[in-house]
């Protein structure tokens, strides 16, 4: 059974939600784990407080190549991954929230991957510009020519966003309908 609405439509006929903010948030969840389990890690580039003693903000340094202060380094992992982890629980709840009829649709969707990039694009920029260069807790590959690495994430990280929203604005036409 349908009814009509105030405006003249079914209620059935709804225009379905946006899936642009569920691809964004698990875009900079997926960013995050990519950046943690890639360069924290398998490569063991940085850890969240490896470069604290040149840092802006006066947080205590806790060296890498000790014991003590890997083990406080990797507390701090862990709490960046517990982030990361959640804001992937709640893209995917927000993502289902807003799918019905056209799941297969939607995770084949060029919009909803599209989003995605620009999430983890947007993760790259914002803890890029935060961690490496305002703060300066960490940099992606610490030495002389950590400023090299870090403007590269942040390249990388523009490339996703750009990347990403003409994926997203290209998606066929039956794709537009789960945007």
């Amino acid at each position: 059974m349908t009814t009509t609405t105030a405006g003249g439509t079914t209620a059935g006929d709804a225009p379905p939600r946006s899936i642009r903010l569920p691809g964004i948030v698990l875009g900079v969840g997926l960013g995050g784990f990519a950046d943690g389990i890639l360069l924290h890690q398998l490569l063991q580039w940085h850890h969240m407080l490896s470069s604290t003693d040149h840092d802006r903000i006066g947080v205590k340094f806790y060296d890498p190549r000790t014991v003590p202060g890997l083990e406080m380094n990797t507390v701090w992992d862990g709490i960046f991954h517990t982030v990361c982890w959640l804001s992937v629980l709640l893209g995917l709840a927000l993502l289902y929230a807003r799918v019905t009829d056209h799941r297969l649709r939607v995770w084949t969707s060029r919009v909803l991957w599209g989003w995605i990039l620009v999430g983890w694009g947007l993760f790259n920029l914002v803890e890029g510009v935060l961690d490496h260069h305002v703060l300066g807790i960490h940099h992606v590959y610490a030495g002389e020519q950590q400023l090299w690495w870090d403007l590269g994430f942040l390249a990388l990280g523009a490339l996703l966003v750009a990347g990403g929203l003409l994926l997203a604005r290209g998606g066929r036409t039956e794709d537009r309908l789960v945007r």
